[in-house]
């Protein structure tokens, strides 16, 4: 994730987010219709990482999203757990028609002399 990289997020926070934003969006690709968009936007602060993926699709109900672990050896159906083990929260808001945001939450630490410590 260079955006990252660039303003110097600590290396394995840098990898939790890009693992868990890879996996969200592999979900809206995964359940997207024909037709059917998203937009990812970011905000780094100095002290936390906001990434929502907001997608234009049919919606799906979220309240049982990821209740039921998947088997390590499953290929299919770990996302959402890994997503809530990389980064300190996962807010999913759907509405049928209307789609979906996925909001991932996490904290950020930065290298000694990166952009946002001189800032």
């Amino acid at each position: 994730m260079s955006a990252m990289d660039e303003i110097g997020v600590a290396g394995e926070t840098s990898q939790d987010i890009a693992v868990a934003l890879t996996e969200a969006c592999t979900n809206v690709l995964l359940h997207s219709g024909p037709g059917d968009e998203y937009e990812v936007s970011l905000d780094v602060d100095d002290a936390d990482c906001v990434i929502s993926i907001i997608d234009s699709g049919h919606g799906f109900d979220a309240s049982a999203l990821g209740l039921m672990h998947a088997e390590m050896s499953a290929e299919r159906g770990r996302g959402i757990e890994l997503m809530r083990a990389l980064v300190d929260q996962v807010r999913f808001v759907s509405k049928p028609e209307s789609g979906t945001v996925v909001r991932l939450e996490k904290r950020v630490e930065f290298a000694d002399g990166s952009l946002a410590r001189r800032a």
